[in-house]
Parts: C-alpha cells; sequence; structure tokens
C-alpha cells in the first residue's frame, strides 16, 4: 500500500483542501496521512463568512518530527501539498520534502500551487505566491496549476492552449517532470467544455469533460483533481491513464454533485466511481514526448 503525507487545507464542513483530498485518495485504496496548514469552519466563498485559524508557525516541523520519531516518515512514497495560511509554513513543507526524501529516495512531491483567485473569494497570504514560484517550483516532480496558477508560475498571458504547451515545457525544463494544468479555462479550444493539459515525459495531452449547469460552482474540484491524479499514479498507471481516470473520477463527482442540486461536492455518494472510473473520453495527443 502506497502512502502519502496530505498538506493543506481543511474545512469542517464540506469539502475543500483535505476535506476534498483524504477520502477519495483513501478510497483509492492509498495511506493518507492528513497534515491540516489552516482549519476553517467551512470553506471561505460562504457569503456569511467562515470561523477557524492558520496553523501556528512551527506545526508543520513539529508534526514531522514526530513522524521521523517513530520510524514511519521514510515509508512515506509522496507529500502532497495545496493551500498554505502562510509563506513560512511553504518553507516547513520544503523541509518536509527534503527530510523525507533524505529517507526515500524514491519519495515524490506533488505540488498544487494553490495561489489565489481574488475573483471567487480564494484569497492567499502574503508571499505565498513568490513562495510557489521562487521556492516550490524547482523542488516539485510534478505540479498542478490552474491557468492563473500557470501565468503567474511562467510570467506568461496564455489565451489558447499552443502558449499553455508552451508555458508548460518552460516547467518542465525548469526540472518539473510532471504538469497537469487542472482548468484551461478561457484559453480552451471549446469554452463549453471543461479542460485539462498532461506534458510529460511521454509528451502532451488534452482531456475534456462536461461543464454543468450550476447555480454556484462547487469548491475544492482542483483538490480533488490533484488527489486523484497523485492516487491514480502512485496505484500503477502511467500518467497518461492516470490522467484519463482522474478526468472520469472527477467528472463523475460533479455529475453526482449537479444531480443533487449541491453546492459540496458529493464524494460519498460517488465514491465507486473514484475506486473504479469508467473512462468514457481519451486523451487527445498534442505533441510526442522528448
Amino acid at each position: 500500500m502506497k502512502r502519502v503525507l496530505s498538506i493543506q487545507s481543511h474545512v469542517v464542513f464540506g469539502c475543500a483542501g483535505n476535506g476534498a483530498a483524504v477520502f477519495p485518495m483513501r478510497r483509492m485504496g492509498l495511506e493518507v496521512w492528513p497534515v491540516n496548514t489552516v482549519q476553517f469552519s467551512n470553506h471561505t466563498q460562504y457569503q456569511a463568512g467562515w470561523q477557524g485559524m492558520v496553523m501556528p508557525a512551527g506545526h508543520i516541523s513539529q508534526l514531522m518530527a514526530g513522524l521521523a520519531d517513530i520510524g514511519v516518515l521514510g515509508q512515506c512514497d509522496a507529500l502532497l501539498s495545496g493551500y498554505l495560511g502562510s509563506a513560512e509554513q511553504g518553507e516547513e513543507i520544503l523541509a518536509a520534502v527534503a527530510r523525507l526524501k533524505a529517507l526515500n529516495p524514491q519519495a515524490l512531491y506533488f505540488c498544487d500551487p494553490v495561489m489565489g483567485h481574488p475573483d471567487k473569494g480564494c484569497i492567499v497570504a502574503p508571499g505565498v505566491s513568490e513562495f510557489f514560484k521562487n521556492r516550490a517550483l524547482p523542488q516539485a516532480d510534478m505540479l498542478a496549476p490552474n491557468l492563473l496558477e500557470l501565468e503567474q508560475l511562467t510570467e506568461r498571458t496564455i489565451t489558447n492552449v499552443p502558449e499553455a504547451l508552451a508555458a508548460c515545457q518552460q516547467l518542465r525544463e525548469q526540472g518539473v517532470k510532471l504538469v497537469m494544468v487542472k482548468h484551461l479555462g478561457r484559453a480552451a479550444f471549446d469554452l463549453d467544455r471543461f479542460e485539462m493539459l498532461l506534458v510529460c515525459e511521454a509528451g502532451a495531452f488534452h482531456i475534456s469533460r462536461p461543464l454543468y449547469a450550476f447555480s454556484r460552482q462547487p469548491i475544492g474540484v482542483g483538490d480533488l483533481l490533484s488527489a486523484t491524479m497523485l492516487a491514480n499514479l502512485l496505484t500503477g498507471h502511467d500518467p497518461v491513464l492516470a490522467f484519463e481516470l482522474t478526468n472520469a473520477s472527477v467528472d463523475a463527482v460533479l455529475a453526482q454533485t449537479w444531480l443533487a442540486s449541491a453546492y459540496e461536492l458529493q464524494l460519498v455518494a460517488a465514491q465507486q466511481a473514484l475506486a473504479a472510473p469508467r473512462v468514457r473520453t481519451r486523451a487527445t495527443p498534442l505533441m510526442s514526448g522528448s
């Protein structure tokens, strides 16, 4: 059984951060060790607001020391990071990555660079975006930005798929082995579809799924995408099949959420599609590997 350290936000109610990542990865057969960067009552886009706190400086480092003390840290196969409550937490995560890789050189660092989306109510602390660009990017084995994050990481304006591919290749040239663009948004081929890109050693691939007519778009889809992609990779699938399985699983969750007229992701109701997704859409190659 593969083991993952998942270091990101957590909400008491609903599905965001670890709330969107831990259950799917466990349902897919992984052992998951969640560490929370923040703990909020609910995600931050509820009109009534939220309550909670950012975990204090040193919290992540203390937990890593505890895992090392009992001799289990080196048993971890990957570290997944997401939303940070502070830039200082990012440095603690990089220290955890270094410590983990010293114990297990085969361990992977999958970075979901949550850099904020003010128009949607997602705000990050000062210095977090700079941390991802300047500090996390050089250490990441795998990276899962959305379009806005891809633009920030590469200092490019991206308006179409070829420009997105060039940005992904730039990240690969900086040492990232695999880039999954979680949402192409306005740069997509078809604005009526939800489109993603995968760029890795095997080449560049495109895939899409339906867009559902939600009255309010569910939160946590990006967290779910990163978690399921990592889980599919760790359970032995090659990157392209992992990409296709991830797309299928997340589509099933979104379809279930839409049918339920729900605002929060319906992970439990759609759990069978996490464990055994039905792939209806195959990834289309856009360029060969190098």
